[in-house]
């Protein structure tokens, strides 16, 4: 039966409309969200329906992985031994041995004691905050947290605080009149997947330290990206593996599966695994997409030439932006927000860009603050220098077209 005739169903109609001036956007053919890609291809390119072959300047396959040969191997063997689906949850009969072996090796590469794998980044956010803290603790996290870790927070009734971005002096404040008698847990993100920018762990850590709170990091976007190797924010500043209390990385970036991991200590893991909620009353992580990411953590391991050739190409990425005169806040990541203040014109400016075959996507609000619309432009291990050159050139050029972007040229 189709719920399509809400004179019938009129409790349909009272649904709230979106935050997204979506029907505007479709209106002045600015919508290019939701496009289907058909295909993935060499350089950091992909066969968009109804659009053709684009240049990808959006995705988060940050090392080029994706379809690495021993990543397709790894998918064929589980596939054969494992068959399609999962037996049901992690408790019951859903735990495989393929499960058991991406979680060490998670705990080897983070350098924990153990790891348990999650189906996805938010449900593992979500579900640790939830089931380690209670009504009497306090959670304070950045500004800027992803939205999985304050619906973690929201869901576990503890008090959540908030500190100025990336601010250690505003956390320290906090931290000293917090209620020391109950538990606290401070969360950050590794890297701001909205802004590039790197949390400032080594302070940020003294400071839990000092104050004797737990501290937990969103690594989703950092593993890959951030180290010499890519093993994530803790070797890019050069700290000791126990630096960080709660590590949680997704295997759907950098690691190109499906599916999300929490490390740390073994009372923490044996916790979560029987109280966690999307562990608990979920379904296991899928076994090809189990056996794909302990194939990705071996190769990154094996070829980190993938994060030296990432930094190089953010790097030069950045100087051209620089040069064309765009500000993109000094990202010192592989992502960049192309700042254009104005909604309008951040939709018009990836549009353009879109249809001269430059796969990039608008950020508008609610998603950032009005008035930091900005274009997210995101640099992987698999682009070629060209490609990148040509993509800032587009960027110029639509930019020149709408005004008001760049800073007007001076005459000589």
């Amino acid at each position: 039966m189709a719920f399509s005739n809400t004179e019938e169903f009129p409790q349909i109609a009272s649904f709230p409309s979106t935050h997204w001036p979506v029907a505007a956007m479709k209106e002045d053919d600015l919508y290019f969200y939701q496009e289907a890609v058909e295909a993935f291809l060499p350089g950091g390119r992909v066969k968009v329906e109804g659009h053709g072959e684009m240049l990808l300047l959006g995705g988060y396959s940050y090392l080029g992985l994706e379809g690495h040969w021993a990543l397709r191997t790894a998918a064929l063997t589980a596939l054969d031994q494992y068959g399609t689906g999962i037996q049901g949850s992690r408790l019951l009969a859903g735990t495989l041995s393929i499960h058991r072996k991406l979680e060490e090796k998670i705990a080897e590469f983070k350098g924990t004691e153990a790891a348990l794998t999650f189906t996805s980044g938010f449900a593992a956010n979500v579900s640790v905050i939830s089931a380690i803290l209670g009504r009497h603790d306090t959670v304070i996290a950045d500004k800027l947290a992803h939205a999985s870790l304050l619906d973690g927070c929201q869901l576990s009734r503890s008090r959540l605080l908030r500190f100025r971005h990336n601010d250690v002096a505003h956390l320290d404040e906090l931290l000293a009149a917090s209620d020391k008698s109950h538990r606290r847990l401070v969360v950050v993100d590794g890297v701001y997947s909205m802004d590039g920018d790197i949390a400032p762990l080594p302070a940020i850590a003294k400071a839990c330290r000092r104050h004797g709170a737990l501290l937990m990091v969103d690594e989703a976007h950092s593993v890959g990206m951030l180290g010499r190797t890519g093993h994530g924010i803790e070797e890019h500043f050069d700290l000791a593996p126990g630096t960080v209390d709660i590590k949680m990385g997704t295997l759907s970036k950098a690691i190109p599966a499906s599916g999300a991991y929490i490390a740390g200590s073994r009372q923490l893991i044996e916790l979560l695994s029987h109280q966690a909620h999307a562990f608990v009353y979920s379904g296991a992580l899928p076994p090809i997409q189990a056996a794909v990411a302990l194939a990705a953590l071996e190769t990154l391991e094996a070829e980190p030439q993938r994060a030296e050739r990432l930094h190089r190409n953010a790097a030069h990425f950045a100087a051209r932006l620089r040069q064309a005169g765009f500000d993109f806040r000094d990202s010192p990541s592989a992502i960049f927000p192309i700042l254009c203040g104005d909604d309008r014109k951040a939709l018009e400016l990836a549009r353009g860009c879109q249809k001269r075959g430059l796969f990039i996507q608008a950020i508008i609000a609610p998603v950032v603050p009005q008035g930091s619309a900005r274009l997210r432009a995101v640099v992987t291990a698999a682009h070629q220098r060209e490609d990148l050159d040509w993509a800032v050139e587009v960027l110029a050029e639509v930019a020149a077209e709408i005004g008001g972007i760049l800073p007007e040229r001076r005459a000589a």
